[in-house]
This record gives structure tokens, C-alpha cells and sequence, in this order.
């Protein structure tokens, strides 16, 4: 468990400093769902390793985060890969070391990013692995579009769009300049929600909710509303979607 946490945590702190945040929900009737996420942040990598002292993510960090196998690997195997056995001996916590997998990407010899699949997780795997987060931390891809799928029905509470790009600012701390950091960090924010059986029905409109096809939703979030800057009102924003399968 501990070093699932750890992955996630780092890759939290990536996560702050990236400018490509893609990823894609794919949801299974059995109320499981598997969420592939690709973080692409070449550029971001190559001012990060010319300013470590002031870095969120420090050199051994980032080396750390290099030796990714370049394939899919479980977190299971890569830390017995690692270290040659596994620290835990909690049966829930191996379970989802099986279930949880990484690899790192580059092009040429250049590292640009890292991807993460947590693969067929159910809502209680996803509530085990938050028990190890504090309150105010999220998983890099605790979207809210995970937390309302009940096999058949997917809740998206749109006024959560917000909160998913903010997680750890109060309302309090959300100043210009806050927001203008932010804006900075996520140049390129969408999700793919996939689903296994066929769109019934979508009940509710969002601008940036878009139905691709009978089984395929993308949300492409506007930064520039987000951060507060957009001088165009949305056409749509009803607080609630809600996506009812076959």
C-alpha cells in the first residue's frame, strides 16, 4: 500500500507541473472501470532538471521515476524487480499492486513522461487506495467521473470540474495569482469516457461534455474559464450529466 502512495504522490506533484494531461475511463457493467492516464511533460522535464533547488519533484525523484520499465509493469513486479521482494504482506494491498501498472515514455533517448492504468478497479479499490492520501491530497486522476458508476449509470457532477483541476486550493487560496498558475500548468486537460455497453440515454448538457459516438463521451476542460479568464459564458452548464447505459 505504502508504495502505491508513493507512486501516486509523486506522480500528484508531476501531475503540477504538466503541461499534457490525457486519459480515458473505460466502464464495465460489473461496475468496475480501468482508467489509463498519459502525462506528456518533455518540456516541462527539461526546465525542471535546470532548477532542481526550486523544483517540486527533486533529481533523485525524477531518477527514480526514469527507471520505469518501458512496458507495462504491475507495481507488484516492478518492486520485486527492484528490490527483490515485495514489503507488504497485506493481501489487499498485493491485490492491487497486480492491478496497478506503470511505464515510462520517451522519445529517442529523451524521457517525456509517464503513463499509469489501474485496470478493472472497483469503488472500493479506489476508496482503499485513498485511505492513504491526507484529506486535502487526491489521486492524479481522482476525476469525479470514477465516483458515480454504478455498472448501468454514470453521475458527472459538472460543478466538480472546478475541484478536479483545483484539489488541494480552498476557496480561500484560489487568488488571481493562484489561478494563473494553474492555467500555466494545465495547458491540455481531456478525458475519454468509454463504456462497455451502449449509450441509452445522456440527460443534461455541458459545453465541454461531448457525446463522440454510442459508446464514447469526451470532456475537454477550457482553462480559460476555469482560471476565470474567459470573457465567453458557457452555452451550456447544467451541474448534472447523467449517461445511462443499455
Amino acid at each position: 500500500m505504502r508504495k502505491i502512495v508513493f507512486i501516486f504522490f509523486i506522480l500528484n506533484l508531476f501531475l503540477l507541473q504538466s503541461c499534457s494531461f490525457n486519459s480515458e475511463v473505460t466502464y464495465y457493467k460489473d461496475s468496475t472501470s480501468t482508467i489509463t492516464a498519459d502525462l506528456y511533460m518533455k518540456e516541462m522535464i527539461t526546465s525542471m532538471k535546470s532548477m532542481f533547488s526550486d523544483s517540486l519533484v527533486s533529481k533523485k525523484d525524477l531518477e527514480e521515476i526514469e527507471k520505469f520499465p518501458r512496458t507495462w509493469t504491475s507495481v507488484y513486479d516492478f518492486e520485486k524487480m527492484k528490490d527483490g521482494k515485495v514489503a507488504t504482506q497485506n493481501p489487499d494491498s498485493i491485490r492491487l499492486m497486480k492491478k496497478v501498472f506503470m511505464k515510462s515514455n520517451f522519445e529517442d533517448k529523451d524521457f517525456t513522461g509517464i503513463s499509469l492504468k489501474m485496470d478493472r478497479f472497483s469503488p472500493s479499490d479506489y476508496d482503499y487506495i485513498k485511505k492513504g492520501f491526507s484529506k486535502t491530497d487526491n489521486l492524479p486522476v481522482d476525476i469525479n467521473t470514477v465516483n458515480n458508476w454504478n455498472g448501468k449509470n454514470l453521475i458527472i457532477n459538472t460543478e466538480n470540474f472546478n475541484k478536479d483541476m483545483l484539489p488541494n486550493i480552498d476557496d480561500s487560496e484560489k487568488t488571481e495569482e493562484a489561478l494563473q498558475m494553474v492555467k500555466m500548468m494545465y495547458q491540455n486537460i481531456s478525458v475519454t469516457l468509454k463504456f462497455e455497453n451502449k449509450i441509452k440515454s445522456i440527460t443534461g448538457k455541458h459545453d465541454w461534455v461531448i457525446p463522440v459516438d454510442d459508446h464514447t463521451v469526451k470532456i475537454t476542460y477550457d482553462m480559460e474559464t476555469i482560471s476565470g479568464e474567459s470573457k465567453t459564458p458557457l452555452t451550456h452548464a447544467d451541474k448534472k450529466i447523467v449517461i445511462v447505459t443499455e
